[in-house]
């Protein structure tokens, strides 16, 4: 390890490449709400942070395995499940007032059709704004299960369980 007295150790976190605080340092001087998206083997997790000096505060959160609780029975990292999970952090925010964001995907790649970009495509159809290319949200095949339901005959209702998901987040999105 170097020594001597030029040298400093780099955050802890840097270390570990678990933050850019570069990146980190952008997304809070634009004193936006922050869309956070964070991929799990098992789950994608959503929430909406607001940035405050004492501690980033939580205002709306979301993890796909909260949609077993609206009937969801397939897997809950997959690219629908992402989708319903963003709608499902949206409606919840829209509760507390919350209008715009923009993203945070910390060290994720940037990936045209990805889960990232179905959670982002499920917070803007939630009435959530959040500046995004259309180019990079994944199709509706895609969103909407019907590609799995193509190459997985076991799986027939995923498409009927999405949409009556979808509609039941709506419905307590409203209430």
């Amino acid at each position: 390890m170097a020594t001597g007295t030029t040298y400093s150790v780099p955050f802890r976190r840097k270390r570990e490449q678990k933050t850019n605080y570069k990146k980190r340092l952008n997304l809070l001087k634009s004193g936006s709400t922050r869309f956070v998206v964070r991929l799990t083997n098992k789950n994608t997790i959503t929430q909406l942070i607001k940035y405050k000096e004492d501690g980033d505060q939580v205002v709306s959160h979301a993890s796909t395995c909260d949609l077993k609780g609206f009937g969801w029975s397939h897997s809950t990292s997959n690219t629908p499940a992402a989708y319903l999970g963003g709608l499902l952090c949206g409606f919840r925010a829209k509760k507390k007032g919350i209008e715009k964001a923009i993203l945070d995907s910390g060290l994720h790649p940037h990936t045209k059709g990805s889960k990232i970009y179905a959670a982002v495509k499920g917070l803007l159809d939630s009435g959530i704004h959040i500046p995004v290319d259309e180019d990079v949200i994944p199709s509706k095949d895609r969103i909407s299960a019907k590609a799995i339901a193509s190459y997985n005959k076991g799986s027939k209702d995923i498409e009927k369980d999405f949409e009556e998901i979808k509609a039941k987040i709506a419905e307590s999105g409203v209430n």
